[in-house]
């Protein structure tokens, strides 16, 4: 349990901090995601706003295993599509590898907030 809770700090330090440039509209965000990515440029702010959320009930986690199950849904869903993209882009393993580390780590705070013992 406390290592779930240093996971998702862990977490919410990361997604913060790529968000950051997502939520303050960096022109070079915008670029990548319109040219590289084949996004649209509203998508910018948008996965900044999905990862900051992230960020936030991954911060708030202690007090509900619902708000770790939420951050982590939110984050390998917005990280699974990050990776998928950057493979697509052609970045390989070494371009989606921040998106991996951090998807799996997201999966494992999901699998440890699941009761698996039958009633």
């Amino acid at each position: 349990m406390i290592l779930r809770y240093l996971t998702n700090l862990k977490l919410a330090k990361e997604l913060y901090g790529a968000a950051k440039p997502k939520l303050k509209g960096d022109k070079s965000m915008k670029d990548t995601f319109t040219e590289v990515f084949n996004l649209p440029a509203n998508a910018v702010p948008l996965a900044g706003a999905l990862e900051g959320l992230s960020a936030v009930f991954f911060v708030l986690s202690f007090a509900s295993k619902r708000l770790s199950r939420i951050a982590s849904l939110l984050t390998i869903t917005v990280l699974g599509v990050a990776a998928y993209k950057h493979f697509e882009a052609g970045h390989g393993k070494a371009g989606a590898k921040h998106a991996l580390d951090l998807t799996g780590l997201a999966t494992l705070s999901l699998l440890d907030t699941l009761d698996c013992k039958k009633k």
